[in-house]
């Protein structure tokens, strides 16, 4: 069975929506049979590549929030993210525009990477202060998890993958996603937000429920049926 998930780089409940789905799936006595498939999505496109300022003053001028009230929310998010063994240090946040660290990805997915880097630059952004729009933070990372250093400055100096960037841009639009993190699973059933591990757990059972063999009753024989070899 299949989970998409659309989600950001720069989200910070899509950090914490990650963690608390790792946790369902750990526990889902099927999870070897759950292939998991990260999309591109960006909460804000017009973001310039960086942007002059503090997280705090980013997110108070594009929401028209004093700083107190984003201080508090940040406060809110980071107690969030630590009960998930998450360390969020919003005060060295580098504000960038995604768009090239999801190219980024998406060269990692060609390599059967995704998932790990997806979790490199979720933590580099969120616990470590990176610049997720800097090629070389991104060849760097690349290279840790065994990436041709060349072969990721190559793509994202040119325009490799921002095709199919905007395309799982455009799918999340088409199936109605205002927001992320956002899982859809086995394309029948979506779950938007970073909700409780349980939510998740009951979730993944019930896909997987309703996606298993039919189960033949037993105890009788079997009836007169038709097959590729003839009727009987």
């Amino acid at each position: 069975m299949k989970v998409e998930i659309w989600s950001d780089i720069a989200c910070p409940w899509c950090y914490i929506g990650k963690r608390r789905f790792e946790t369902a799936l750990g526990n889902f006595e099927h999870r070897d049979g759950i292939e998991v498939e990260w999309r591109s999505y960006q909460l804000d496109p017009t973001l310039p590549e960086h942007y002059d300022g503090t997280e705090t003053e980013y997110l108070s001028q594009i929401k028209g929030m004093p700083q107190a009230q984003v201080r508090q929310m940040f406060d809110h998010v980071t107690a969030q993210a630590a009960g998930e063994g998450l360390d969020y240090d919003f005060d060295k946040i580098v504000v960038a525009n995604s768009f090239t660290a999801h190219r980024f990805l998406h060269l990692a997915k060609e390599h059967g990477l995704m998932d790990q880097a997806k979790e490199a630059l979720l933590s580099g952004h969120f616990e470590h202060g990176e610049d997720i729009g800097s090629i070389d933070y991104l060849a760097r990372a690349g290279a840790a998890l065994g990436l041709d250093e060349a072969e990721i400055r190559e793509a994202l100096q040119g325009n490799r993958f921002a095709d199919e960037v905007r395309a799982d841009i455009a799918e999340a639009r088409a199936l109605g996603v205002t927001g992320v993190p956002f899982f859809v699973l086995d394309r029948k059933y979506g779950i938007s937000g970073a909700q409780p591990a349980e939510v998740f757990s009951q979730a993944l059972a019930q896909a997987w429920a309703e996606r298993s063999p039919l189960t033949v009753l037993s105890g009788s024989p079997d009836g007169p049926a038709c097959g590729p070899e003839g009727c009987n």
